[in-house]
């Protein structure tokens, strides 16, 4: 059996959770962690206690054995450490998304992608959920869609969780909301439609989230909900619906695809730790529902998701299934499924939403300075 040794940066919340799901993963073997925060540290230290603890990035990358990187780190740090890595020792890595924050280390990290053989895989855990996934594939096959003419994306979900440092409640340190948490859904855009966005406009605001916090940086500054919609081209058109005090939701994710024969949707529950199980029981199963025009009726199909998955992590086992096949790549020499190309399209769809929410225009992604 092919050992793959791993070397981690930066093991908060969701580096923990890609600990616990390479865990799963025969073959996998976290060898390295760098994690500066005490706290985070210990509780890595537990999920992978083989693993050498390093101070810095650059002790990490003079661990011999190691022969792939993921790095978890804060948003704003990825765009310097990939940079890092390239020069210094480029290991086939999957870095979270975003794969940065502002237009600046993108125009840096194009050129990072352009002439570094350096396999990047841009985390897009989305794309890898069970239902979204056989959605995608029922929407690619278009025989009960007849193509994508209408695509739609709701996620009604609970506040941005604590962070280490608190560090999430900014737009400097995250790119802004429609950077950070839906650059997914940017991606799934480009991923269902097939083709990069040419037109978006934004609206949104921050309602109800974090306004009576107060940190050294001064009151958060984070949008809590926002539409977007984005124009592809050709009569194809998408729109993203976000709201983050909606916790109280059945579904946390539904996602519909519309063509000229029918419709597709996908119905994906919030992470199994946050049902209130003692009060409602079981917590939902993920739904694919195909409804053809004809003979009109929908269809509906539940995608169940082993529990030891949902157990190790809150993405609906998607994280397994990335780690499966970034692992995949690495040991048999592959190509990455989500090229830092596609991790830096979502990242400047987002900014250009940002970008039109707080000015109130729509914003051309075909030239300019948010050319895709």
């Amino acid at each position: 059996m092919t050992t793959i040794h791993y070397g981690m940066v930066g093991c908060g919340m969701m580096g923990q959770e890609h600990l616990r799901n390479l865990r799963l993963i025969e073959g996998a073997q976290v060898s390295a962690i760098f994690e500066p925060d005490a706290a985070m540290r210990g509780i890595s230290q537990a999920l992978a206690p083989g693993a050498l603890m390093v101070d810095s990035l650059e002790a990490l990358l003079a661990c011999q054995p190691l022969q792939a990187l993921v790095i978890t780190s804060p948003n704003h740090c990825h765009a310097a450490q990939l940079q890092h890595i390239a020069t210094a020792r480029p290991l086939p890595t999957l870095v979270e998304k975003p794969a940065c924050t502002g237009l600046d280390d993108v125009a840096l990290l194009r050129q990072l992608a352009a002439s570094c053989p350096m396999p990047v895989w841009t985390a897009m855990e989305y794309r890898y959920m069970p239902p979204i996934a056989a959605l995608v594939a029922q929407a690619h096959g278009a025989a009960d869609t007849g193509g994508t003419a209408m695509l739609s994306i709701r996620e009604h979900r609970y506040p941005f969780l604590a962070k280490v440092g608190d560090w999430n409640r900014f737009d400097k340190n995250t790119g802004g909301t429609l950077v950070e948490k839906c650059c997914h859904f940017f991606d799934l855009m480009r991923l269902i439609i097939g083709r990069d966005p040419v037109r978006l406009y934004a609206s949104g605001g921050q309602n109800h989230n974090h306004l009576d916090e107060r940190y050294a940086d001064g009151q958060p500054d984070i949008l809590d909900n926002a539409f977007v919609i984005v124009d592809f081209g050709q009569g194809q058109r998408a729109l993203l619906e976000l709201c983050m005090f909606a916790e109280g939701s059945r579904y946390q994710e539904y996602i519909s695809v519309v063509g000229p024969k029918g419709k597709l949707e996908c119905l994906v529950p919030g992470p199994t730790r946050f049902w209130p199980e003692a009060t409602l029981g079981s917590a939902p199963v993920a739904q694919l529902i195909v409804s053809p025009r004809d003979p009109a009726g929908p269809r509906t199909l539940e995608i169940p998701v082993d529990a030891a998955l949902l157990a190790a992590g809150d993405h609906n086992g998607s994280t397994f299934y990335q780690h499966q096949r970034f692992f995949r790549a690495v040991s048999q020499q592959g190509a990455v499924e989500v090229s830092l190309t596609d991790g830096l399209k979502a990242v400047v769809i987002g900014l250009a939403a940002e970008h039109s929410a707080k000015t109130g225009l729509a914003i051309d992604l075909t030239q300019g300075p948010y050319s895709l």
